[in-house]
């Protein structure tokens, strides 16, 4: 599912694990974006980050191989 942005505190699920995932930062290098993402339960602090990269297309933007897991669109 694409969103309007990739933003601070969105949730998004790992389409190999079904793990959630909080997105921690969103930066850009040249010409793209990624985004910082962290697993979201009680031990996110002590986890390692994942680096993906911010794909935008017509629809929006999305991160491959995750789905957004909220209600509405940001």
């Amino acid at each position: 599912m694409a969103v309007k942005s990739v933003q601070l505190g969105q949730v998004w699920r790992s389409d190999l694990d079904g793990q959630n995932y909080l997105v921690t930062k969103v930066y850009s290098e040249v010409f793209t974006q990624y985004a910082m993402l962290r697993p979201a339960e009680k031990n996110a602090p002590d986890a390692e980050t994942v680096r993906v990269r911010v794909v935008k297309t017509h629809a929006g933007a999305t991160l491959p191989g995750y789905t957004f897991t909220q209600d509405g669109t940001f």
